[in-house]
């Protein structure tokens, strides 16, 4: 099939990547021309596992190319994929200029000229995450130009960022909402005949009403995002009343109707999906009279939770006026493991709190050290490439990311290098007799003795 992908970010890449490994002849637009150049040449501008071999092999076999010519990109694509991003506004909505803008190319490339259609219609698919609705007012703003037959279906993402190849590769579900027309026939038979490849040992394609698909999507995250800020806020009860939350995940987890997935504690969720989307959600609830309160909830709770290291930190030393001059090291900086963004990263608020505080801050992190510089141009903040480094003279360690490299680390070089043996784990990585046994002030989320904050 000819396949056009709008938007070239961590979504429509991944997409246009997986298409064109299947055969598909795939077209990356974009307006980003210093993108498009990096692509071109088999660049990658993020980091992502196993994303970067799929597009240099592609674009080797001449079914994976890039573009910045968004409308001929359009016409050339019999399937249109709408991959741009909708980033959270002031009033916590989901910003759509970016959506409209494309709509409004498509509908120009539907005004004339040859298009490539699939039995005489195109089909475009929402595949960024946008508030119910969406398709309607795309419908409605292609059709203001449009002179040839088109269909606007929804066609959620499901990839969690640091595994996104596998999960295109390998989904769980695939989820597509058209409309109950002729048009919606077609697409759906496009459809499943697209994703098939993906869809072999058992039928994974969902499709179902697209108001329904769209909200199925914020639905999705909001729940996780929910699980997330429960733990947290049962962590913290944990440490108050002199119990484990580690005990706790174990003996509900094992209740399958429960689960172990997203029960594990730590300094509140972050990146690009979580915290937008459950904001946006519930800005939609508002604009129809509905007022979500487990998710204003959720929010707030995770708001608090990511200064929760910083509290810990500064109770240890006494308050603010203490660490002045003082040096932390901090491991882990992106928001989660395999992914080098920093959007929302709880480590952002630790490190500012820090500086704010008069400290001075050695970093580091396998991929996002810089992306934080990017957002902290700071030179109290020293980001190193080897992580015992940022030990040296440090008066605390604090761990933000649970990368795998500081999962079993030598601690003996830990205590040797720091000027005093003080732990602060936001991902609960060690067992708390074992590491006081070896001699370590430790603090972790949710387990032993509560600090006063």
């Amino acid at each position: 099939m000819r396949i056009t992908v709008i938007g070239s970010g961590y979504v429509g890449l991944v997409v246009g990547a997986c298409l064109a490994n299947v055969g598909n002849r795939v077209v990356c637009a974009d307006i980003d021309p210093d993108k498009v150049a990096r692509l071109e040449r088999g660049e990658v501008p993020f980091f992502e596992p196993g994303l970067q071999p799929i597009v240099q092999s592609n674009l080797a076999a001449g079914r994976l190319s890039f573009t910045t010519d968004v409308e001929q990109a359009c016409r050339d694509g019999a399937i249109i994929f709408i991959a741009v991003g909708t980033p959270m506004g002031d009033d916590g909505s989901a910003e759509m200029r970016y959506v409209q803008a494309v709509a409004r190319t498509i509908g120009e490339s539907l005004a004339g000229g040859e298009n490539m259609l699939v039995d005489g219609i195109k089909i475009v698919l929402d595949k960024s995450t946008v508030p119910v609705g969406t398709a309607d007012m795309v419908a409605g703003i292609i059709g203001e130009q449009a002179k040839q037959r088109f269909v606007v279906c929804s066609n959620p993402e499901f990839l969690k960022e640091g595994d996104a190849v596998n999960d295109f590769l390998k989904p769980d579900r695939i989820i597509v909402g058209t409309p109950d027309s002729e048009e919606g026939r077609i697409a759906r038979e496009a459809l499943r005949e697209l994703y098939g490849p993906f869809n072999r040992t058992s039928d994974r394609v969902m499709f179902m009403d697209v108001r329904s698909s769209e909200l199925t999507k914020y639905a999705a995250n909001a729940l996780l995002a929910t699980k997330i800020s429960f733990m947290n806020d049962l962590a913290n009860l944990a440490e108050r009343v002199g119990a484990d939350i580690e005990a706790v995940r174990t003996g509900i987890g094992s209740d399958p109707r429960i689960g172990y997935h997203f029960l594990f504690p730590g300094t509140g969720y972050g990146g690009s999906c979580f915290p937008k989307d459950v904001r946006a959600l519930s800005h939609t609830a508002g604009e129809h009279g509905h007022e979500m309160r487990i998710l204003d909830a959720v929010d707030a709770v995770n708001q608090d939770q990511k200064r929760i290291l910083l509290r810990k930190v500064l109770a240890h030393f006494g308050g603010p006026e203490k660490l002045a001059g003082q040096r932390i090291a901090v491991w882990g900086l992106a928001f989660k493991p395999r992914t080098d963004d920093m959007r929302e990263a709880p480590s952002l608020d630790l490190i500012r709190g820090l500086l704010d505080a008069g400290a001075t801050v050695a970093a580091h992190d396998p991929e996002a050290m810089a992306n934080t510089r990017a957002l902290i141009d700071d030179p109290r903040l020293e980001l190193l490439d080897d992580h015992y480094a940022c030990l040296d003279g440090a008066a605390a360690l604090c761990i933000c990311t649970e990368w795998s490299l500081f999962r079993r680390p030598d601690f003996e070089a830990i205590k040797a290098r720091l000027a005093a043996p003080v732990i602060v784990d936001g991902r609960n990585l060690y067992d708390p007799a074992r590491t006081a046994a070896r001699g370590f002030t430790y603090y972790a989320i949710g387990r032993g003795e509560p600090l006063p904050v």
